[in-house]
């Protein structure tokens, strides 16, 4: 066993560089079970390209060509990027945003890709297969004039030939049709709501003529709930998620209404993310008539088969976190995360229960070099009983101790969205900081998703605010417990997260320094200027501007930049089409008029969230030194 060193916390040396950091980054999202196995798609840092993996007896390869992604940018945040045919698959491709098909042969064999769209005005998502139709039903956003245009299309397989099938509402999610072909459900909202606040739940009918008959609204006419997910079972009854009752759970078509499922849980718990992203799948009906889903409990995304009798039985449980959802007959598959593996493909034996990785779960760092996260929840706002909640990460190194007597530094991440949340599970950026002496506290702060509908409204009229007292409150919640020195603390935050550090910085004096990562500084501008999707977001986070002009000044960090004293990073990409580098330009030319330290790295390639591998180490590295030279 080696001798430990004594080494000044954020000065640790490890083995964990910046390059290990990145390459570990990658990812699985959306899976399909079919053709005899299973299709997900895998993000590869290394290559910036999420590329298509068929699983089948026992052997997993990779189905795209090189010159090509799977990646759609419909409402920018994408989602839904492949289905599977009768024949083989649809995908839409990130260069061009159009959708192609590759068919299988019956000994697994693939084709090159051949377009089956060609409009460069418009982006497509959500992709689903009509069997009966013989078309892919889509969600469809035509660029071709001003304001953008969404709505479902149908785009036949023989010839291409586009349908619309539902117009006139400003946005549109999950198309998906019952085993049958002839049920489709789909869900919708309109400006100024968000997909997390106010959605509507609609149904239609196909013809003996093939035709899709009028739609009619199944839920959420009244604007109290947020519907997300529908689903057919083998026996065409329609499923969705509704928050009606204070989490997103299950409801069932009964009598031509939905009604909820008597399942055992809180009625506050949440089965599902907000849906930032299209084509998420944290539920299934079973044939049997039981449920496969997943149940957010205190942060942690946990995996449940439910009996048709409402009887639970927990899955996978070493994994803390269960997403993208898929089942045939002898297996139930999902993409799983744990405080020590990378995302993994999970197989679970639906007779024994047993767990077998497909692809990734890797352990990158041995035990005794793991930081593993603490769920903790403090008190916070001026309401009594008000509760926010973190994920805590000692600084952890199997070689470096910090002098006696010294408490490490802390480092506050702040997730983006806000509507979003942060998981307990392996975050090769958190060990990056921990193996260097860093504390770090990664903040569910009110407004996150994942602790119910009351939680996530919180943040209404309140973000720059709560967000903000939360960030600031978990310093000294820490301190108080004696794990860190508050007055070394740091605050970082990406997007949304960026926003809320800028504004923590503003407010409060505390901080030794802080970083933003293409992070709002203006709001105002960013209503002005962002993409449809966001376009009323702010106003429901902070107000309509011609009511409440003062509260956006009051709110902007730009505005607010003579308030900040502490020294500032900031990291953007060139062709971020969310938050436009000249945002962040403005809030760097500020902070240096004033005489702020500050130092600005533009990367000219990358969008709204780097995936270059060798961009995301350069963040790191910059990051690390930068904070080494305040310590």
């Amino acid at each position: 066993m080696s001798e430990r060193a004594t080494v000044p916390y954020g000065f640790w040396p490890s083995g964990w560089s910046a390059e290990s950091a990145a390459a570990a980054c990658g990812d699985f999202t959306e899976l399909r079970a079919g053709h005899g196995g299973l299709f997900w798609i895998a993000y590869d840092p290394g290559e910036a390209r999420c590329s298509l993996w068929y699983w089948r007896d026992g052997g997993a390869r990779c189905l795209t060509p090189v010159g090509y992604s799977l990646r759609s940018r419909v409402y920018e945040y994408g989602g839904g990027a492949f289905c599977l045919t009768a024949q083989g698959i649809a995908f839409v491709n990130e260069a061009d945003q159009q959708i192609h098909l590759q068919s299988l042969t019956a000994d697994g064999g693939i084709s090159p890709p051949t377009p089956l769209t060609a409009d460069d005005n418009c982006r497509y998502g959500a992709l689903h297969f009509d069997s009966r139709g013989a078309a892919i039903l889509a969600v469809e956003e035509d660029h071709t004039q001003q304001p953008v245009r969404h709505r479902i299309v149908s785009i036949a397989l023989a010839d291409g030939v586009r349908r619309v099938v539902a117009e006139g509402a400003d946005f549109y999610a999950s198309p998906v049709t019952s085993s049958q072909g002839d049920r489709l459900a789909w869900i919708e909202w309109s400006r100024p709501e968000q997909p997390w606040t106010s959605t509507s739940l609609w149904l239609a009918e196909c013809g003996a003529d093939g035709v899709w008959g009028a739609p009619h609204c199944m839920a959420g006419a009244a604007g109290d709930e947020a519907l997300q997910q529908p689903r057919f079972c083998a026996a065409g009854e329609l499923y969705c998620l509704s928050d009606r009752a204070g989490g997103w759970q299950p409801w069932r078509e009964q009598a031509g209404r939905l009604q909820p499922l008597e399942l055992d849980m809180a009625s506050d718990t949440d089965c599902a993310p907000a849906p930032w992203e299209l084509a998420t799948c944290s539920y299934l009906p079973l044939a049997t008539g039981g449920m496969l889903l997943t149940r957010m409990s205190d942060g942690q995304g946990l995996l449940f088969e439910y009996a048709e009798t409402g009887r639970a039985q927990q899955l996978a449980n070493e994994f803390s976190r269960c997403r993208q959802l898929a089942a045939d007959d002898h297996h139930f598959y999902c993409i799983a995360g744990s405080p020590a593996h990378t995302p993994a493909v999970l197989a679970i034996a639906r007779d024994s229960g047993s767990v077998r990785i497909l692809a990734g779960g890797a352990r990158p760092l041995p035990d005794d070099e793991l930081a593993r996260p603490q769920s903790l929840y403090f008190t916070t706002g001026v309401e009594a009983g008000e509760r926010a909640h973190v994920f805590f990460y000692p600084p952890c190194n199997a070689h470096c101790d910090g002098p006696d007597g010294a408490r490490p530094p802390l480092l506050v991440f702040v997730h983006g969205g806000p509507t979003s949340a942060c998981y307990p599970v392996f975050d090769p950026r958190i060990q990056f900081w921990t193996q260097r002496g860093f504390a770090v506290v990664d903040v569910n702060y009110r407004g996150s998703s994942g602790f119910g509908r009351a939680y996530r409204m919180r943040l209404r009229e309140q973000w720059g605010v709560l967000d903000v007292e939360d960030a600031c409150r978990v310093v000294d919640a820490l301190a108080e417990r004696g794990w860190i020195d508050a007055t070394r603390a740091f605050i970082r935050g990406s997007s949304a997260g960026g926003y809320t550090a800028l504004c923590a910085l503003a407010a409060d004096s505390r901080w030794r320094g802080g970083a933003s990562l293409y992070g709002v500084s203006d709001p105002l501008a960013l209503r002005r200027g962002t993409h449809k999707f966001e376009g009323d977001y702010l106003d429901w986070l902070i107000g309509d501007p011609c009511l409440v002009p003062q509260r956006f000044q009051q709110r902007a960090p730009l505005h607010n930049a003579g308030r900040i004293e502490a020294p500032v990073i900031f990291f953007q990409g060139g062709r971020d089409a969310v938050v436009l580098p000249g945002q962040t330009e403005s809030m760097v030319a500020a902070l240096r008029a004033r005489g702020v330290p500050v130092e600005y790295r533009l990367y000219p390639e990358e969008r709204h969230g780097f995936r270059q591998a060798r961009h995301l180490a350069d963040a790191l590295t910059g990051e690390w030194r930068f904070y080494q030279r305040l310590l």
